[in-house]
C-alpha cells in the first residue's frame, strides 16, 4: 500500500529509474564501440543522420498510437527544440567527431565529469540544487571512473594535455547535461516518449542537411554488415536508449539521471572484455564498483 505521504510510490520510481538510466547507458555503451570501428567507414554527420532517421521512423509508429495531445506541439516547444539541438543536431555527431580524434581512454574519462556538470548547470538554469548526497556520489563515481581507466596510475594524465579530441568530447557532454535539463522542462507535460520523438523528428533535418555536405567529401560504400551496424545504432541507441535516458530523468532528474552517466565507462569495458577480449584487471573491478556505488549513494532516499 502507498502511505500518505508516498513515500512507497517515489521509491518504486526511483527504483524504475535506476533501471531506465543503466539501460541507456548501456545502450550508449554499444554505440561509443560500434562507432568506433565505423569511424573510417562513415562520417560523423552521416552516421548520426542514419541513426536518428531510423530512431525517427520507429518513433512515428510508437507515437501515433498516443493521445492526440502527445502527438503534437504545444507551448514546451522551445525545450524540445532546444532538446534537437542540443541532444539530436550537436551532441551525437559531436561525440563521433571526437572519437575520430581522441582516444576511447581519453573520451570515457572525460565522459565520467558528466554528472558534475550537468549538476552545476541544473542549479544555474532551473536552479535545482544538487544535494550533498548527490555530490558526494558524483565524486566517489567520478574517482571510480579514474580508477577504471587509468588503472591507477596518474601518468595518462600526461597523454590527453592538448588534444582537440579531449575538447571535442567535452564540448558534446556539456551538450548533453544541456540536453538532459531540457528533457525535464519539457516532460512536465509530455510524455518522455513524446518528447523524445520531437528531439528527433525536429533534429534530424539539421542532420540530413549536414550529411548530404558530408557525403561530397566522405562517401559511404554500403554493405550488409554495415546496414546492420546502422540498423542497430537506430533501434537500441537511437530509440531505446533515448527514451529510457528521459524517462529516467523524469523520475531522476537531471542530476540524479547523470550520476548514473558514470556506468558507461564499466558497461564499455564489459563489453571490451567480452567482445574485444580486453583483459578486466584490479583497477576495473574497484572501480566498477565505486561507480555503482556513488550511483546508488547518490539516488537513495534521504
Amino acid at each position: 500500500m502507498t502511505s500518505n505521504d508516498g513515500r512507497p510510490h517515489n521509491r518504486l520510481a526511483r527504483l524504475e529509474g535506476f533501471g531506465l538510466v543503466n539501460l541507456a547507458t548501456l545502450t550508449w555503451a554499444t554505440n561509443m564501440v560500434l562507432g568506433r570501428w565505423l569511424r573510417d567507414a562513415v562520417g560523423p554527420l552521416t552516421l548520426a543522420a542514419a541513426r536518428y532517421s531510423i530512431a525517427s521512423l520507429l518513433f512515428a509508429i510508437l507515437l501515433h498510437r498516443c493521445p492526440p495531445e502527445e502527438r503534437r506541439i504545444g507551448r514546451d516547444r522551445w525545450p524540445l527544440l532546444g532538446m534537437a539541438l542540443t541532444g539530436v543536431a550537436l551532441f551525437t555527431p559531436t561525440l563521433y567527431l571526437g572519437l575520430r580524434h581522441t582516444t576511447a581512454i581519453n573520451a570515457t574519462l572525460i565522459n565520467g565529469l558528466g554528472p558534475l556538470v550537468t549538476g552545476i548547470l541544473a542549479t544555474i538554469l532551473i536552479r535545482e540544487p544538487m544535494s550533498r548526497r548527490q555530490v558526494v556520489g558524483a565524486i566517489v563515481a567520478l574517482a571510480g571512473v579514474i580508477i577504471l581507466i587509468t588503472g591507477g596510475t596518474l601518468t595518462l594524465w600526461h597523454v590527453i594535455r592538448g588534444n582537440v579530441g579531449d575538447l571535442i568530447t567535452l564540448a558534446a557532454l556539456v551538450q548533453w547535461a544541456l540536453y538532459s535539463i531540457l528533457a525535464r522542462r519539457a516532460m512536465r507535460q509530455r510524455s518522455a516518449l513524446s518528447a523524445a520523438a520531437f528531439s528527433a523528428f525536429l533534429g534530424l533535418p539539421l542532420l540530413l542537411i549536414a550529411a548530404a555536405w558530408e557525403l561530397h567529401t566522405h562517401p559511404v560504400d554500403l554493405d550488409p554488415q554495415l546496414i546492420l551496424a546502422l540498423l542497430y545504432l537506430g533501434v537500441a541507441p537511437g530509440l531505446i536508449g533515448l527514451l529510457a535516458w528521459n524517462a529516467g530523468v523524469r523520475r531522476l532528474g537531471p542530476s540524479g539521471a547523470m550520476v548514473f552517466y558514470n556506468t558507461l565507462p564499466l558497461y564499455g569495458a564489459l563489453l571490451g572484455y567480452l567482445f574485444l577480449h580486453e583483459p578486466i584487471g584490479p583497477s576495473h573491478l574497484i572501480g566498477g564498483a565505486l561507480i555503482v556505488s556513488g550511483g546508488l549513494w547518490a539516488a537513495r532516499e534521504r
